[in-house]
């Protein structure tokens, strides 16, 4: 086995399992993920005074988050991220839209949510501007307040039982669960472990209907096949003072879910291939764009915002499979439960105890996937500040233990929120530390061999002023001279393949600056399209250093990996960010 693999995965995201073992995995995590999508629908409008909507609202939430999941896992163009994200009605989202629905009516609600998802369509295609906090620090963070947010509520959830029910009923009920599903992740192997959430829940479900507390009342009342009452709301298009008084927290939602997009999809790269790759922007664009597809839809069908659940990630890392099958079968699920009541009810009678306790695990799991991914921001101190006082100052508030009495009435008690408020942290700390941090000296130009004298004489400059002699400048120009050849050489293969992004000439900006003894050098050039990623090709070479070479440019990433410390490589649809740290000492022996 190669070093790094991860043996786990059965299925790689471009691989395609059985069908039925697809289909059976995406009614999985419709089962476990299902109730949360109708019950946070149903507290939207029954609390926002829209009883009469209820049984639309659902229909329409669970019918869109099927959409949206589907779009996220078949990548259409630029839209969806190419992977198994599960889409659900959003929880940050309840505060913001019950106060539409009781100020403006559903009409508002649906308009409001329908522009937030133009927003995030819009934000997603320039993304790469918000490079400077997309960091691996920030989304890690972010990932690791998930399971935060949602404990709570889950917690809640394990005493919640039917009226008269023995006092054992639910704890035993989750007990069950929880000790089936670890000890067959422990124990179990191949196609054991792909069904032990499945199993778990099966195993609470008996149980609970043991003790008397799953609900077949709600499962025999319920029709088979057929449409939900009410009717669509519509959309208000008058524009008028409540929209506009309520548009800027819809924005800022918008925003925070935008990070929650991002995590999700940086998390489920790290677990969906065997060998660890380099997180794909393109894919996280195409995620942020997907979820603004899907709110623009949820705007027009009349129901609540929507955004990515974690859940499927810690799932796909339990099973092993990740297959975009298995994200197409698990939409293709939730929207045809939208059209069988029956069905529905099934799922939504597994009494609370067992739901909480299955969701229970998988957090627990997200969580060090969280931890995993601020580590691949380095283990220095400024990486430790930041997400050791986000992460904890996120706990704090979703505790409500900083300052309650202001920050529960402040922007409609978004803050108390954890996953918001330590997200926010970690972007404020970032950009604050790059604002106090050394201001680099910049180099515009053409990515283009012509350019290469004018590069050596600003890097000998910018040695020159750093204090270093001729060895670092030599380096420096290496790396510089390297890291455009290889940006060059990808853009003529895009020429030759085809690609139109690859021609004419690309604009190129060189940030160089100092940061611990060091030098850092940020290339950015335009567009760029194709598959072959600098930063996973490099890693082949660390797991492979004899490796026959196979293409003109391995010298120039063997040259580039012994000069660079470290190489990072960010791919997104309008630009190729490449930074690379030069240490000041010695030269580099590999890369990270």
């Amino acid at each position: 086995m190669r070093p790094g693999a991860r043996s786990a995965i059965r299925y790689e995201a471009d691989e395609k399992p059985p069908a039925r073992l697809a289909f059976g995995l995406g009614l999985q995590i419709v089962v476990v993920t299902i109730s949360s999508v109708v019950l946070l629908a149903a507290i939207v409008f029954r609390t926002g005074g829209a009883e009469e909507l209820l049984s639309w609202g659902v229909f329409a939430a669970v019918l869109c988050c099927g959409v949206s999941t589907i779009l996220q896992a078949l990548r259409l163009g630029r839209i969806g991220a190419g992977y198994v994200i599960f889409v659900g009605t959003s929880s940050s989202t309840i505060a913001i839209s019950v106060t539409a629905l009781a100020e403006g009516g559903p009409t508002m609600l649906a308009t409001l949510v329908a522009v937030s998802g133009v927003v995030l369509i819009a934000l997603s295609a320039r993304l790469s501007l918000l490079r400077r906090v997309l960091t691996p620090t920030v989304t890690g963070t972010v990932i690791m307040l998930l399971p935060v947010t949602v404990m709570p509520i889950l917690f809640d959830m394990l005493n919640r039982t039917l009226p008269g029910a023995s006092a054992a009923a639910g704890p035993v009920s989750a007990l069950v669960t929880i000790a089936v599903i670890i000890g067959i992740g422990l124990k179990g192997t191949g196609t054991l472990r792909i069904w032990a959430p499945l199993i778990g829940v099966a195993a609470g479900s008996l149980a609970a209907g043991w003790f008397g507390i799953y609900d077949t009342g709600r499962v025999a009342g319920a029709a088979w096949f057929g449409l939900p009452e009410g009717r669509w709301p519509g959309l208000d298009l008058h524009f008028g003072p409540a929209f506009w008084a309520l548009l800027p927290g819809f924005v800022f939602i918008t925003l925070v879910s935008a990070t929650r997009s991002i995590g999700v999809a940086v998390a489920v790269q790290r677990v969906s291939w065997r060998r660890p790759r380099a997180v794909d922007f393109r894919a996280v664009q195409g995620a942020v764009a997907a979820d603004g597809a899907g709110n623009v839809l949820a705007g027009l069908a009349g129901t609540t915002p929507s955004a990515p659940y974690p859940v499927s990630v810690s799932l796909t890392e339990l099973t092993g499979v990740a297959a975009r099958r298995v994200g197409v079968a698990t939409g293709a699920s939730a929207i045809a439960l939208a059209f069988l009541p029956k069905v529905l009810a099934l799922i939504l009678a597994i009494p609370a105890p067992v739901v909480a306790a299955s969701v229970m695990v998988v957090m627990a799991m997200l969580f060090v996937t969280g931890m995993r991914e601020v580590l691949q921001g380095g283990t220095g101190y400024r990486t430790g500040l930041i997400a050791g006082v986000s992460f904890w100052t996120g706990a704090g508030f979703q505790a409500g233990m900083i300052l309650p009495e202001f920050f529960s009435e402040f922007a409609g008690g978004l803050l108390q929120n954890g996953m918001t408020s330590g997200g926010l942290t970690a972007i404020l700390l970032t950009l604050l530390a790059d604002l106090i941090g050394t201001r680099g000296s910049r180099f515009r130009g053409w990515l283009d061999r012509d350019e290469l004298p004018r590069l050596n004489e600003f890097l000998g400059a910018f040695a020159a002023r750093g204090g270093w002699g001729a060895d670092m400048e030599g380096r420096l120009q290496a790396v510089s001279e390297e890291t455009l050849l290889i940006l060059l050489q990808r853009d003529e293969e895009g020429d030759e393949s085809g690609d139109r992004s690859g021609s004419g000439r690309r604009r190129l900006l060189l940030t160089a600056r100092k940061e611990g003894g060091g030098a850092v050098l940020e290339f950015v050039a335009g567009a760029g399209d194709d598959d072959a990623n600098l930063q996973d090709r490099i890693g082949l070479l660390a797991e492979h250093p004899d490796a026959e070479d196979r293409v003109e440019q391995e010298g120039s990433l063997r040259l580039l990996r012994h000069f660079g410390s470290s190489i990072r490589h960010q791919k997104f649809h309008n630009a190729d960010i490449v930074t690379v740290r030069v240490d000041a000492a010695a030269p580099a022996r590999g890369a990270s």
